[in-house]
């Protein structure tokens, strides 16, 4: 049988938005439909920059799991766990580690753009260097066939794959190496025009209300180059619109084109019609949340079950892996 297993995970680091759902979360609601999908908060992986930090790690995970719940992550088709809670992803990348040359880790483009940019961490430790390797024993401990990724991130990805060929070549063909599956990664702004990112403060959460959400959306940045009302407008300067076609149905949103470039419609209305739309779609996510917030020993229970499982996976690899190894 056709190898279909899937690995992907999300680092706990605070609340979901909008950016999450339409840049990973609608994509794993399509992908485990077909594929076999494990996936997992990336606690450890939230140490290589939060490691003087922790204390929020854990709630973190929580609330995280409970927006995947809410918006359609199926533990019935999905494995869904807790990375620290599968001892293996450890053992594999102590493993890994042994094999993979420094030079590979140092030429990875985020490892330098993350110490540039996170100026007030010291990021020279030694698992914020290794956190590639770490990755692939994410990846390849479950013999993943495919890992979801954008255009982005397929570095990343041919580093987990030289990874595996390296252990291949020295131990024996023990690993598969895993293949981009590229996924539609649409850009979801903030309240101030740039990606948005709960670091920029700009952020419409997926657990924020109706009417903060409204709040938002009003507050959100729009044609600047419209001063007056009286002005046209052109919808493809502003801001705001940008999540139009993400929310407002196609003919209305052609409807508010004309109106901005003909000045029938200003910027507060068409905002109004947005933040509707916007809370009307996340109403049956939010109602399911809700609900799911007031059983918290479901998320416990998803998460051991899931542990469980992924275990079971990660451990016969490692028992290929130490016969490969002979030690």
């Amino acid at each position: 049988m056709k190898n279909k297993r899937i690995v992907s995970g999300m680092r706990p680091t605070g609340k979901l938005h909008l950016g999450h759902y339409h840049g990973v979360l609608s994509n794993w609601l399509e992908l485990q439909q077909e594929f076999e999908c494990f996936f997992f908060a990336a606690d450890w992986h939230s140490l290589t920059t939060e490691y003087a930090n922790t204390e929020g790690i854990r709630d973190n995970i929580r609330d995280m799991v409970l927006d995947w719940l809410a918006f359609g992550i199926d533990p019935d088709k999905s494995t869904v766990f807790i990375q620290s809670q599968v001892p293996q992803h450890a053992e594999l990348n102590l493993v890994l580690s042994m094999i993979t040359p420094v030079s590979w880790l140092e030429r990875n483009p985020t490892y330098k753009e993350m110490q540039e940019n996170l100026t007030t961490k010291d990021l020279s430790t030694f698992g914020f260097l290794g956190y590639p390797v770490l990755m692939a024993a994410d990846i390849i401990v479950y013999k993943a066939a495919r890992v979801p990724v954008g255009q982005d991130q397929i570095p990343h990805l041919e580093l987990t794959r030289e990874i595996a060929r390296r252990f291949n070549y020295l131990y024996g063909e023990v690993f598969p190496e895993p293949s981009a599956l590229l996924t539609e990664t649409p850009k979801v702004v903030g309240l101030d025009g740039r990606k948005m990112s709960k670091s920029y403060g700009n952020a419409i959460f997926l657990s924020d209300t109706a009417e903060e959400t409204r709040k938002k959306v009003m507050s959100m940045v729009t044609d600047a180059q419209r001063p007056l009302r009286s002005d046209p407008g052109e919808p493809d300067r502003c801001v705001a619109f940008t999540l139009h076609s993400l929310y407002v149905p196609e003919e209305k949103r052609s409807e508010i084109v004309s109106a901005c470039r003909s000045a029938q419609i200003g910027c507060v209305d068409c905002k109004k019609i947005l933040a509707q739309c916007m809370i009307d779609t996340l109403a049956p996510f939010r109602s399911r949340r809700e609900e799911l917030s007031e059983k918290p020993d479901l998320i416990d229970e998803v998460l051991a079950n899931g542990a469980v499982k992924a275990a079971e996976e990660a451990g016969k690899t490692m028992t290929d892996v130490r016969a490969a190894l002979k030690v």
